[in-house]
């Protein structure tokens, strides 16, 4: 269990909650602890503080002046020329001393360097003294500060990590060339990263090597020296920056050199002029916001949609799905309606009425993502299919007949994911359905099998259960939802078998069969085999990105379960972008739309200016009931990078609302930074968990703590309020007890 975590979970009475609407909660037991500092390190930090100590207590300072090695040149010369290895031996351990604790007096050493030992060997000794010495100060950094940032702020360090993996050698070279940058700030800065030290040894005694010259040979000139900044002359400071810049643009160089050789073989296709800004292939979220924003910023886009507008959401996904969720609840609340007071209430059912609703629905939101209201944002949109033949032009199949051609500066692939079909034997002769198919159904299926565990399986599971389906769940890991918490997918499964799914975890699908005209699968678990009878086969068990047919594998783009492409979104084409699912790392519409900015801007301004993606604050939501919603770690999460947290929790179930609602299940589930309100991550388990995280993204996005949550005013009686008292339960496990206990005193002496 990771250093430092505390859990609090709060039961209250009646009184208690009544109190809470008007005054934050009473203090709890726990008293989280940050992470501590072990002996060994106390003991490294106590020594290295002593020494410094030391240096100023005793103005050790003073043999490090220029007034002192001018002086006493010719002494250390004699005593050189007398014992020459004992003095580089002691020069080089004094040397190694001073970078390594990072006191004043590396400059003046550099320059005793050349006036002692001459150009060759002053700049072999203070070369190989500098970076052992850089080397050590970095390691003492990374031993004495790493895991303390790393608890704080764990998820930016690994973007760093990733990015210091990649480009951290570059970066350092060009740093180390450069003397304005400080070099005692660069090892403690590169000591809070991954990188290996060897690296960091190499790249220091290789970046310096220029600066450890013009300092040694200044140094065999050290009667002509009249100060430090004589050394660093205008001039020779600018020609350092262009030094350390030379890097930058030799990278840009060979960008443009690589650039040059990707396109090469496309070279005579370039246009001199273009129809297009940019083409966009696929109306879904991704597809949609990426032409809007284009166009909303005056470039000529073109959006190809070749089936429906609005994408598998709109049409097959979240729309729908919400729709008969909808039916499905409200038919549980009938059946189970003496919750509510009601003695009983009888409905009819009829599945052919459900979709028809579900059908309305989307009818009803299609105008949002209508051609009409694009090409009205000014957007042409063409209903057909899309290829791109290279670089710069994309052929279109218009849906009504014939064919064209365009141009364009820059493309983006937003052609979504589709359902996962799995090679099951005898699958293809029984039939099956699929998210994208269930809904032409008009019967109720007496008998539902649903392959898969995720978030689609489980809540088209729940709601054909509650519609009146006997539905068997087959999932072939050991839980449910694997990515959640053990106790969320131990909660989803209970709930799911209340409302009478059989949930088969640990169990593979084998192969599907008749027996006469029943259709059953065969699945396996522990090594005997298990036949399940079913009138309808049901495949949930992921998507996959929408590769093949527009081009990308005649370009050479690099596929694999998606595009591949860099940080900007940018393809092996830098001009050819991909967004939404058809890139990942996520399959959420709102990531869709969140990445479709990075496309655009891109797309459109990427050889002026580009921006990374951001992934760092993702929420989503499984609408199973009680919905589960998350944003940020999870505990297993947080445990499997090794980061550090705390736990706190706040049970639905004291809500008022909740209670008032009949509702009164599931919890809030806040990880932190040990000892700080920053929050790493939650974890709503509840009605309506998906509206109560908004708070939450809000407050990680803007750097917002537990303690701005408690201050803020909820109205009463709403399920919001768990936000709030989810942070009370934190504010209770942190108070200063030892200031309490003094207030407490003042008190007792204010009674006399």
């Amino acid at each position: 269990m990771p250093a430092g975590r505390v859990e609090t979970a709060a039961r209250t009475s009646a009184g208690a909650a009544a109190r809470r609407k008007f005054h934050p909660p009473a203090a709890t037991e726990g008293h989280p602890k940050a992470p501590a500092m072990t002996t060994r390190k106390l003991l490294l930090l106590i020594v290295l503080a002593l020494l410094a100590a030391a240096f100023f207590a005793l103005d050790l300072g003073r043999y490090f002046s220029l007034d002192y090695i001018r002086g006493a040149r010719a002494d250390f010369a004699a005593l050189y020329e007398s014992r020459p290895l004992q003095v580089i031996g002691a020069f080089f351990a004094v040397y190694v001393a001073v970078t390594a604790l990072s006191l004043p007096g590396a400059a003046i050493m550099t320059l005793l360097a050349g006036a002692i030992f001459g150009l060759g060997v002053g700049t072999l000794v203070v070369s190989f003294a500098s970076s052992i010495g850089a080397t050590l100060a970095m390691l003492a950094a990374r031993y004495l500060l790493r895991d303390a940032v790393k608890a704080r702020f764990g998820t930016r360090l690994a973007d760093i990590d990733r990015g210091i993996a990649r480009d951290g050698a570059f970066y350092l070279f060009t740093l180390r060339l450069v003397p304005v940058f400080p070099f005692f700030v660069i090892n403690l800065l590169l000591g809070l990263t991954a990188m290996k030290a060897a690296t960091f040894y190499w790249v220091s005694q290789l970046g310096m090597l220029a600066g450890t010259l013009v300092y040694v040979n200044a140094g065999t000139q050290l009667a002509q020296l009249s100060s430090l900044q004589g050394i660093l002359s205008p001039g020779l400071l600018g020609s350092f920056v262009l030094l350390g810049l030379f890097p930058l643009v030799a990278k840009k160089v060979v960008e443009a050199v690589q650039r040059r050789k990707v396109y090469a073989k496309w070279a005579a296709r370039k246009p001199k002029r273009y129809d297009r800004n940019l083409v966009v292939i696929g109306a879904g979220a991704a597809g949609l916001v990426t032409s809007y924003i284009a166009a909303a910023v005056k470039a000529k886009v073109t959006l190809v949609e070749s089936h429906k507008m609005g994408g598998d959401c709109l049409n097959y996904g979240c729309v729908p799905s919400k729709a008969l969720i909808k039916t499905a609840t409200l038919a549980r609340q009938m059946r189970h309606s003496a919750d509510y007071g009601i003695a009983s209430a009888d409905y009819r059912l009829d599945l052919a009425q459900v979709m028809e609703r579900v059908a309305r629905v989307v009818r009803e939101i299609e105008p949002h993502d209508s051609v009409e209201r694009y090409t009205k944002l000014g957007v042409e949109v063409v209903e057909g299919r899309a290829t791109i033949v290279d670089p710069w032009h994309v052929k279109i199949e218009r849906a009504n007949g014939g064919e064209q051609l365009l141009s364009t500066r820059a493309i983006v692939v937003a052609t979504g994911a589709q359902p996962f079909v799995p090679p099951l034997p005898g699958l293809e002769e029984a039939g099956y359905l699929t998210s994208d198919t269930l809904w032409g159904l008009r019967e109720l299926p007496a008998r539902l099998v649903v392959l898969g565990g995720g978030p689609i399986g489980c809540e088209l599971a729940q709601a054909f259960a509650r519609l009146g389906s006997q539905v068997t769940q087959v999932e072939m890991l050991p839980r449910l939802m694997l990515r959640e918490d053990e106790e969320v997918s131990a909660y989803v499964r209970r709930a799911l078998e209340a409302d009478g799914v059989t949930v088969l975890t640990g169990h593979q699908a084998l192969r599907c069969e008749r027996d006469g005209e029943q259709k059953v699968l065969v699945v396996g678990a522990g090594g005997q085999e298990k036949r399940i009878g079913f009138d309808r086969l049901l495949c949930a068990v992921g998507r996959v990105a929408r590769l093949q047919g527009f081009g990308l594998e005649a370009l050479g783009i690099p596929v694999n379960r998606t595009v591949q492409t860099d940080e900007y979104l940018r393809t092996l084409y830098p001009n050819i972008l991909a967004a939404g699912d058809v890139a990942g790392p996520y399959q959420f519409t709102h990531t869709a739309a969140h990445q479709a900015w990075y496309a655009a801007v891109n797309g459109l301004f990427g050889d002026f200016k580009k921006f990374k993606a951001d992934y760092a604050v993702i929420p989503w939501c499984t609408f199973v009931d009680p919905e589960v919603a998350r944003v940020g770690l999870n505990e297993q999460e947080a445990k499997e990078k090794g980061i550090a947290f705390e736990v706190t929790r706040y049970g639905i179930d004291d809500l008022d609302r909740a209670i008032a609602d009949s509702a009164a299940h599931g919890w809030v589930k806040v990880l932190t930074v040990p000892g700080k309100d920053r929050i790493l991550g939650v974890t709503i388990v509840g009605t309506h968990a998906g509206d109560l995280l908004a708070e939450y993204v809000l407050a990680m996005k803007h750097g917002l703590g537990l303690n701005k949550i408690l201050g803020t005013i909820h109205t009463y009686p709403t399920l919001a309020e768990a936000n709030k008292y989810a942070a009370g339960e934190w504010k209770r496990a942190h108070q200063p007890h030892g200031l309490l206990r003094w207030v407490q005193r003042f008190h007792d002496w204010r009674r006399g």
